[in-house]
């Protein structure tokens, strides 16, 4: 996917994780999820990922559900990123280190600012998110 491409991924995926979800089925919904997984999947290639996985968990009824990237850059050394609704009171996006692919619980939550969802700020994203990696190799030309 181009980074143009993701820049409009991004801040329609803002779009939807501010509003509110009120039915199970409800369209929105499948769209978020949809868009979200093809996003996250654009991302892992970015972040040049050696392994990665996309789910998605649709949640209740008035939830968005989330949808999670888990990606691994060398053994030990991987990367957690979940796609929801803002948490009351932080509107910002969880991720984490991990150390394997099983890993769930993983390293210490950290957040993203929402705010490079509603700026498109694809660029700044990567940045962030590549700060993750600890392997001896320094990400350049991400993209």
């Amino acid at each position: 996917m181009s980074i143009t491409s993701q820049k409009k991924n991004m801040k329609e995926i803002y779009h939807f994780i501010s509003q509110q979800f009120t039915d199970y089925y409800n369209i929105t919904k499948k769209q978020f999820h949809t868009k979200s997984a093809a996003f996250l999947k654009a991302l892992a290639n970015d972040l040049k990922f050696k392994e990665f996985k996309v789910t998605k968990n649709y949640g209740g009824v008035a939830v968005s559900g989330e949808i999670t990237l888990m990606g691994m850059w060398s053994e030990n050394n991987g990367l957690y990123l979940q796609l929801s609704q803002f948490i009351p009171n932080k509107h910002a996006l969880l991720y984490r280190q991990i150390f394997h692919m099983k890993d769930y619980t993983g390293g210490i939550n950290q957040w993203i600012p929402c705010n490079l969802f509603a700026d498109g700020d694809y660029e700044k994203l990567v940045a962030v998110l590549s700060k993750s990696n600890k392997s001896k190799e320094v990400i350049n030309n991400v993209f």
